[in-house]
C-alpha cells in the first residue's frame, strides 16, 4: 500500500526533471524578437528577427531565412537542425547571416530581461528586442510561421 501512495509522486517528480527548463521556452513561445546587435553591429538589414511560434524557431537576418524545431536546456537555447535558404547577399549582411548561424548552431546561453533578449556562445553575441505581438503579424514573412 506504501508503494501505492509514492507512485504519484515518483512520477511528478520524474517529469519535473525531464521537462528541460519549461520555465525558458514560456519566455520565448510565440513571441518575436528583433535584433539591435549582431557582433556589437547594427543589423545590416531591416527585418533581421528571430520569431519562435509553437516547437519551430524563424530566422531572418540577411538574405535568407533558417528554420526547424527548437527548444530551451536550463539557459541554452537549442535550434535545428535549422534549413537554410541559399540567396546571395552582400558582404556586411552576409557575414551577419553567418554569426548568427554559427551562435544558433552552438546552443548559445541565453537570458531574457524584460523585452531585452541577449544571445552568446562561440565568440558571437546577439541582442535583441521583443516585438509586440498584434493580432499574429508576430510571424516571420515568407516562412508561414
Amino acid at each position: 500500500m506504501v508503494r501505492h501512495a509514492l507512485l504519484p509522486v515518483f512520477c511528478a517528480a520524474s517529469l519535473a526533471a525531464c521537462s528541460g527548463g519549461g520555465g525558458g521556452d514560456s519566455q520565448l513561445s510565440r513571441s518575436t524578437w528583433r535584433f539591435t546587435l549582431i557582433d556589437g553591429q547594427h543589423p545590416q538589414t531591416d527585418g533581421a528577427r528571430i520569431t519562435f511560434e509553437g516547437r519551430k524557431i524563424g530566422v531572418r537576418v540577411g538574405c535568407n531565412q533558417m528554420d526547424g524545431p527548437w527548444r530551451v536546456d536550463d539557459d541554452r537555447l537549442v535550434a535545428g537542425p535549422l534549413a537554410l535558404t541559399e540567396m546571395s547577399c552582400p558582404t556586411p549582411a552576409w557575414d551577419q547571416e553567418k554569426a548568427i548561424g554559427a551562435l544558433l548552431v552552438a546552443t548559445p546561453r541565453f537570458t531574457v530581461d524584460r523585452n531585452r533578449m541577449i544571445l552568446q556562445s562561440s565568440g558571437h553575441t546577439a541582442e535583441l528586442q521583443r516585438e509586440t505581438s498584434v493580432a499574429g503579424n508576430d510571424k516571420l514573412p515568407g516562412t508561414g510561421s
